[in-house]
């Protein structure tokens, strides 16, 4: 996201040892499902051998070449699923399929911070608690997991090898993919198949190559792209739209980029109006970023996106109930009522936050482009998880120690948040 420039003191942080390297062990190998546009597809970053055969039901599929092997970046392969299929195995171990979808996860923005002065203390859990984040997250059991973008941050070498981020690879290659994504992603990358959202650190120049070898729901070899094609996911009666705005300015007007936004729009067809759906894209279309605070008081806060919002406008989405995004790093929801679709941001996966933000509820009434909303907002590290309640959908913010923090009910276009309600003391007589 667009963020003043933070430097930690990362000086203070205790170092953990990085991981023993065994010399002549075999290529890092991670394999997942992901769900695209055509349905689920097998991913896999393969070892030494090429792509392996996969299981399907018993029996051998070979997978396809997706991207081949280079100095950075190991053989990436893809197998589409056929629908109805049973059971998957790669190298022996199952691999999640899609199933009724009753529990979601959600999170975003999860990667290590190193650019420049700007240092994350990777090492450490508590500043870079990701990791755990993760196990949390897969403990809930999730059916589907939602990332809305900001996988790759480590750009830069750690400065002066300090303790804090020693030894941390950077730069779009294997190695960092690995450290940032794969490596603490693994326990959920087992759990559930995954939507997967491109954001900013994604684009073409940053993580971009990273990006469309390995995650990126489209076909197979083509170049960088600006922006990508949209794409639904059918959820039994809900549709996840999938829209990319990783390069969309967030203040400017700029016709290209509102135009890229609108063809996208205008590519998802009917359903955007019909029906119940969400829009899952890492830019917010109004979210609210904290840019200075006095005090305990509430922060000062600007609105974004400016592109989304010259997108949107006119437009009735009657079929959205819901937008899904990060960007800003904290949990935030805005309810418009009935006249718009709500907005979730859950910018809370690891990467570190605004200075002006608060780890205490603030909010409140406001006027966002044009309307009248109520807002709720925190900063901490966590995950969300949605589970369907008949029509409407509960949702429930744990942090990184698996305190619950807020708890949501989306009911239509309406998103209700507040703090968890704590048990009365009740003292004894006399």
């Amino acid at each position: 996201m667009i963020r003043l420039p933070v430097l930690l003191s990362v000086l203070a942080f205790a170092a953990f040892p990085a991981a023993a390297q065994v010399e002549g062990a075999p290529s890092p190998q991670a394999a997942w499902t992901e769900m695209t546009g055509q349905g689920a597809e097998v991913r896999v970053a393969a070892g030494p051998g090429g792509c392996p055969e996969v299981k399907v039901d018993g029996q051998s599929m070979s997978m396809i070449m997706r991207a081949p092997a280079s100095a950075d970046f190991p053989a990436v392969c893809q197998l589409a699923l056929p629908a109805g299929v049973g059971a998957v195995e790669v190298d022996g171990k199952p691999l999640p399929l899609p199933r009724p979808v009753k529990r979601i996860v959600i999170f975003g923005d999860t990667g290590c911070r190193i650019k420049n002065l700007a240092v994350q203390a990777c090492n450490t859990p508590q500043a870079w608690p990701f990791p755990e984040v993760v196990r949390l997250a897969a403990a809930q059991k999730p059916d589907l997991v939602i990332h809305v973008g900001d996988y790759y941050y480590r750009e830069t070498p750690c400065p002066l090898d300090i303790k804090a981020c020693a030894g941390s690879p950077y730069g779009d290659h294997w190695a960092t993919w690995q450290a940032e994504f794969f490596d603490p992603a693994a326990p959920l990358l087992s759990t559930a198949p995954w939507v997967f959202a491109r954001g900013n650190h994604e684009v073409c120049g940053r993580g971009g190559r990273g990006w469309y070898m390995l995650l990126d729901a489209g076909a197979t070899g083509r170049p960088c792209l600006n922006y990508t094609e949209p794409f639904a996911v059918r959820v039994g009666d809900l549709n996840l739209y999938v829209i990319d705005s990783g390069q969309s300015p967030d203040r400017e007007h700029k016709p290209v980029d509102t135009a890229a936004l609108a063809n996208q729009l205008d590519a998802l067809g009917a359903g955007l109006e019909s029906g119940q759906g969400w829009i899952i894209t890492h830019r917010p279309v109004w979210g609210l970023v904290p840019v200075a605070r006095l005090g305990p008081a509430d922060p000062f806060q600007v609105g974004l996106n400016f592109t989304e919002q010259d997108a949107v406008r006119g437009r009735a989405l009657k079929g959205v109930q819901m937008i899904v995004s990060g960007h800003v790093h904290h949990f935030q929801a805005i309810d418009f009522g009935a006249a718009r679709p709500a907005q979730l941001v859950v910018g809370t996966g690891g990467d570190i936050g605004e200075a002006a933000d608060l780890p205490r509820i603030y909010g409140g009434d406001r006027e966002i482009d044009g309307l009248d909303a109520s807002t709720f907002s925190f900063s901490r590290f966590g995950y969300y998880v949605m589970d369907k309640d008949g029509e409407d959908w509960t949702g429930t913010f744990r942090d990184y120690t698996d305190q619950v923090r807020a708890q949501c009910r989306l009911h239509g276009r309406e998103l209700k948040c507040e703090a968890p309600k704590r048990p009365k003391t009740v003292r004894p007589a006399g």
